[in-house]
């Protein structure tokens, strides 16, 4: 029961723009899932759920990537696709995915990568001078599952 309850709290964060518990308790509630709000605090807790802007600067909980550093999900893919356009890179996610794996790039700090901007479906990655296309987008794979354009 705990296993089907932490998927369908993954399921929401995934697919539903949740801002508070109490938007989390009464999607749960909608699943079949009458909870106390103890326990789905304890349950945040334990996927590790955050709270980020979205892009109209207000809270959402997002899941974290998986600590393999992919960005995959358990609803499918975070990050749709990676192109470059010169030495920059710019990964196109699912929208509300941008932030999560931007912090993600970020505060693993890839010797290759200076930093990321992200918005809410669109990230840019800025790589260090010195680096290949090629340097840049082994590291990005360790965010993302799919295929870079070059």
């Amino acid at each position: 029961m705990k296993e089907q309850r932490l998927q369908a709290i993954r399921d929401i964060i995934g697919a539903e723009t949740i801002r508070s518990q109490d938007d989390l308790l009464r999607s749960l509630a909608g699943k079949g899932f009458e909870i106390t709000q103890a326990t789905l605090s304890r349950d945040i807790k334990q996927l590790k759920v955050t709270r980020e802007y979205d892009a109209n600067n207000q809270y959402v909980y997002t899941l974290p990537a998986p600590a393999s550093g992919t960005a995959e999900t358990s609803t499918g893919a975070a990050s749709l696709k990676v192109e470059f356009s010169g030495n920059l890179a710019v990964i196109k996610t699912r929208p509300g995915y941008a932030m999560g794996i931007a912090s993600d790039i970020d505060r693993s700090a890839p010797r290759e990568i200076v930093g990321t901007i992200a918005g809410d479906d669109t990230i840019l990655v800025i790589p260090r001078e010195g680096y290949s296309r090629e340097q840049v987008a082994a590291v990005l794979a360790q965010y993302t599952q799919l295929k870079i354009k070059q």
